[in-house]
Order: C-alpha cells, then sequence, then structure tokens
C-alpha cells in the first residue's frame, strides 16, 4: 500500500457515490448470516458498516434497535431515550428504522425538530443534563447516535449511549451484539415495528431543538467572553457535518467571528479532498482530508474542523497548519490544568496510551497523575462522571473536558469545545495553541511520531489481539534496553487489544483496528526520525516474529 495519488486533491466524480443506490440497497439487501463478517459487530465505536457489503441493512438496524429496547428493559432503563444522526447519507433511513422499532416498544424518543442532524456529544450532554441529580434507576435517560463518524460516505453507523452518557462498556455491547445476532438469525420474527408515519405520531416520539441548549450552555465549558473580547477572527470547516447548524447560533449569542468556510452539507461528500489511501474519508486529523482548510491557514488566527458526526477535532493555525492532535492534547491540558481553578486539586489526566509521551512530561510537571487506558473513550467515562477526570483524549483527535466548576460536561468526545477551547487558549495568552506547543518542545525535546496502517486479515486481528508479552523475546529496541512489554493498561489494568513496548526514548504498541481489516503500529522517538524509523522497522519485525505467519513488511504499510 503506497499513498493514492490523488491524497489531498478534490475527489472526482466517478468517486462519488450514488445515494438512491446505497439506499435501495440499505432497504432491499439481507445479510449472509453465514459470514461472520455480515453478523452485527460492535467495535470501539458501534456497529458500522455498508450495505454494498451486506453490512449495514435494514436488517441489522431492526435487530440492533430491537436489542436495545430489550437491554433498557433488562436494566430497568426507562427514561427518554434521546437520539441523534449525521449527515451520512444512510443515518436518515436508518433513524427512520430505528422509530419504528423504538414507539412499537413504547420507548419515549427524542429527535431534533425537522428532521435535523445532531453531533455525538450533544447527544451525551442531553442525557447528562437529564438524568443530573436523578439516582440509580430513576427514570435515566440513555441514547443512540446513527453515524459511522469520519468513514467514508457509503457507510452507516449505529452507537448506543447509556445512561452515563458516554460510549457504551463492553459488557453492554457485548449484551446488545448477541441479542442482535439472536434476532437476524431467527429472521427478525421478534422485532416490534409500526409503520413511520404511525411512529412519528406516536405518543412516545418527541421531537425539540437540540441547538439552542447545547450552545446557550458553552459558556460553562469554555471561556466564551475572553473568546469575544479578543475580537479573534475564526474559521470553522463542518466538513459537511452534523455542527454545521451549530455555527451560526454560537456567532450570534456569543458576539463571536467565526467564518463557516464551507457551509455545504452534501451526503456524497463531493467537497471533499481525498483521503492517503484515495478515499474519502472526513477525518479532520488527516492532512489529506484536511487540505482545503489548511490552505486557509493565513486567513485565521484559528481555524478548525469536526468529523460527521463532531466528535473529533481538527486545529489548524497559521504556524503549525494542521496540528498532529497529540501535540495539540498536550498544549490543552497544559492550559486547562493552568485556567481551570475550579476543578478538583486531584483531577487526573486521562489518556489512552497510543498517545504522545510528551502528554506524560506536561502531566508530571503539572503535578497531577496521569491515567494510561487502553483505546477507546469509554475507558475515561467514569472519571469524566464523577469529576476525578478534568480531561480525557485519544490520539486520534477525541477529547472533553470537565465543565468550568468542575462537574461533567459530556462523556463522549466533544469537537466543537475542543474548537473553541483553542480560540481560548489564543485569546487569553496571545499564542495560538501551534506556538505553545512549540515552547513544549524546547522545553522537553521534540518527539517524533507516526501511525503504521498495514493490511490484517480477521484472523490475523484476533491472534494479535491476544498477543501475549511473552511472545515478544527482542530485549532491546531500537538500540536501547526494553523496559516494559504491556498487555494491559497501567492506568486500570484493562486489556490492550494488543502489545505496547516501551524504552528510555521511545516506544510501540500494535493493535488490531475495530472497524477496518488493517492493523496498526503506533511509534514515538524523543531522539531522532532516523531513530522513530527504526523503532517502527523493528516494531514490525517484533510482531512478525510473535504472530509467526504474520508477515506484513514496510512495502505493505501506510504512514499516517
Amino acid at each position: 500500500m503506497t499513498i493514492s495519488p490523488l491524497a489531498g486533491k478534490p475527489a472526482p466524480k466517478e468517486m462519488l457515490i450514488d445515494v438512491a443506490r446505497l439506499e435501495r440497497e440499505y432497504f432491499e439487501r439481507h445479510p449472509d448470516l453465514h459470514d461472520p463478517n455480515q453478523l452485527v459487530s460492535f467495535g470501539t465505536s458501534g456497529h458500522r458498516g455498508s450495505p454494498l457489503h451486506g453490512t449495514f441493512t435494514e436488517a441489522h438496524i431492526l435487530a440492533i434497535t430491537q436489542a436495545i429496547c430489550d437491554y433498557r428493559r433488562a436494566q430497568g432503563t426507562d427514561g427518554p431515550l434521546y437520539m441523534g444522526k449525521d449527515t451520512h447519507a444512510l443515518s436518515g433511513p436508518a433513524q427512520r428504522t430505528a422509530l419504528e422499532v423504538l414507539a412499537a416498544n413504547n420507548v419515549e424518543t427524542i429527535i431534533q425538530e425537522n428532521d435535523g442532524v445532531t453531533p455525538t456529544p450533544v447527544i451525551s450532554r442531553a442525557i447528562l443534563v437529564y438524568n443530573r441529580g436523578r439516582r440509580d434507576k430513576d427514570h435515566l435517560a440513555d441514547g443512540i447516535v446513527v453515524t459511522p463518524s469520519h468513514n467514508p460516505p457509503e457507510d452507516g453507523g449505529f452507537k448506543y449511549n447509556p445512561t452515563n452518557g458516554g460510549p457504551a462498556d463492553t459488557d453492554v455491547t457485548r449484551w446488545v451484539q448477541d441479542r442482535a445476532n439472536e434476532l437476524l438469525r431467527a429472521g427478525n420474527e421478534a422485532v416490534r415495528r409500526v409503520p413511520f408515519a404511525k411512529a412519528m405520531q406516536a405518543a412516545s416520539t418527541h421531537q425539540e431543538d437540540f441547538v439552542l441548549p447545547y450552545v446557550r450552555d458553552l459558556k460553562n465549558v469554555v471561556d466564551m467572553d475572553a473568546i469575544r473580547g479578543a475580537r479573534l477572527k475564526l474559521g470553522v470547516d463542518p466538513l459537511g457535518g452534523a455542527a454545521r447548524p451549530y455555527w451560526e447560533p454560537i456567532n450570534s449569542i456569543y458576539g463571536l467571528d467565526i467564518v463557516v468556510v464551507n457551509p455545504v452539507i452534501d451526503p456524497t461528500f463531493s467537497f471533499m479532498t481525498v483521503d492517503h489511501d484515495g478515499k474519502i474519508r472526513m477525518d479532520c486529523s488527516s492532512p489529506y482530508a484536511m487540505a482545503r482548510l489548511v490552505g486557509l491557514r493565513d486567513q485565521y488566527q484559528v481555524a478548525f474542523a469536526n468529523d460527521p458526526d463532531s466528535d473529533r477535532h481538527g486545529i489548524v493555525t497559521p504556524v503549525a497548519g494542521l496540528m498532529n492532535p497529540n501535540h495539540y492534547l498536550a498544549v490543552a491540558i497544559q492550559y486547562l490544568f493552568a485556567h481551570r481553578s475550579q476543578w478538583r486539586q486531584d483531577a487526573a489526566v486521562g489518556k489512552t496510551l497510543v498517545s504522545s509521551s510528551m502528554i506524560d512530561k506536561v502531566v508530571q510537571k503539572l503535578g497531577r497523575e496521569l491515567r494510561e487506558v487502553p483505546v477507546g473513550f469509554k475507558w475515561f467515562v467514569p472519571g469524566l462522571v464523577d469529576g476525578s477526570y478534568g480531561f480525557g483524549g485519544e490520539e486520534s483527535a477525541g477529547a472533553s473536558f470537565l465543565r468550568r466548576d468542575g462537574t461533567a460536561w459530556t462523556t463522549d468526545k466533544d469537537g466543537p469545545i475542543m474548537d473553541l477551547l483553542a480560540a481560548e487558549i489564543t485569546a487569553r495568552t496571545d499564542k495560538d495553541p501551534g506556538e505553545h506547543y512549540r515552547e513544549l518542545t524546547a522545553e522537553f525535546g521534540t518527539p517524533y511520531y507516526t501511525r503504521i496502517d498495514a493490511p490484517a486479515t480477521s484472523e490475523q486481528k484476533t491472534q494479535l489481539q491476544k498477543l501475549s508479552p511473552d511472545a515478544v523475546k527482542e530485549s532491546d529496541l531500537a538500540g536501547e534496553p526494553i523496559t516494559v512489554k504491556l498487555t494491559r493498561a497501567p492506568g486500570n489494568n484493562a486489556p490492550i487489544g494488543g502489545l505496547k513496548v516501551v524504552a528510555a526514548s521511545g516506544w510501540f504498541a500494535a493493535r488490531p483496528s475495530g472497524t477496518e481489516d488493517i492493523y496498526k503500529i503506533y511509534a514515538e522517538s524523543f531522539k531522532s526520525q532516523a531513530h522513530l524509523d527504526a523503532i517502527v522497522n523493528e516494531a514490525q519485525e517484533m510482531v512478525n516474529n510473535a504472530l509467526g505467519s504474520f508477515t506484513v513488511g514496510p512495502q505493505d504499510a501506510v504512514r499516517r
């Protein structure tokens, strides 16, 4: 695999999806139940797939929604279910299918009025606001978000957020997945369903405005007065996503000057520049997908973008261009813990174990506790709920943090507040996040970080997921003694679903993707690019040696 010649260029017309065909396949195609890849499978962010491959069809959504209804009943969850959708072509049809099942099961369901779209963090915040002050099992709310995140336009996605407002934990997703597959195998005969028109007229279905409650509450998590007072010129590209309807109200209510540089919502995402592998992918951490906004960097003091469900952020500054998510996380942590005086003094920083060690250095200087957890935002949820985590962030450009008073804001990733935080940092310090990161490298040194995507079959991914530290026989990594081999995260002792190997000046981690037929190697060096290259080469050799038949070389991999 190599970088596509189309990477960073406008998507050609022949690459665009046929929306009508996609919807037709969604309703008419039935999954092959003898193919395990076509069953319901919850990764780190719900079930994803495409009707073109028989992996995301109406049959799947009927089964998953009924399974969620059954799960709610088993848990005694009888409060409202907040449901949002993003701008992918299949999100509307899948939401309609889900509403037919929810209404038939008499689940009180609240959706955005006028068939509108809703970001993931807005649903998370709505759940937490409703449940605030309620006792366990006391008519608690939960939610569904219909989104495949930043995935290509032909994909659909469906995820469940339980009463804690965050991504469902493994025990929940396994229950829902198993029940959904049981229903599928039985031809969905046990699925309750009413026609869509009847579902919309049901007493249990409500339409509300999610936009203004979220926007008006932003002042309690970000210093909007400081942003207004600095008169910053800001730019945002919603990448055709669910945050698009939120930026004008933000400007209006807070008196800001945020220019929406791309106001188009188009399910083909025809305005995108092509990602590294020749696909249209709305990844706001990819310099290829973000090429248009990066080209405008000199026109704004800070510019930013979000993916279609707005749980990820991409920060662009005049000097830095598109910031590596790791770099911005380190800056955000340094700033927040110095400027949020009402947070608990023992509030910790949560990071995934594939995030940069620059974060470790920043947290150590702050005198805070660092909790390193496996990949997946779900691991931050308990700490954000009770305020023991001030911040939780992932290297894949997903993060959230507490309200200014130290209480929970969201327990899912929130791209818009990370965008606005970049503006707050610039307003209150007269330096943009890119400048702050330069100061960090002057103090701690320059980290060299990369992520490698390499092809892997389902069998190979399973083998990698079960790898033991004992399978790594090597004692050195790029010329330094290996100090630790991890298959469990030090922050919570949870399995990492892969392997992390650490030496004094660098580390690597290898883990299978939960949604794609690839495995990922993350690597970092605090020495040099040459040292990083050595770590990557040795990491691939170690993985191959540990897994025997698993043979992936540098020529097969793509650097991110």
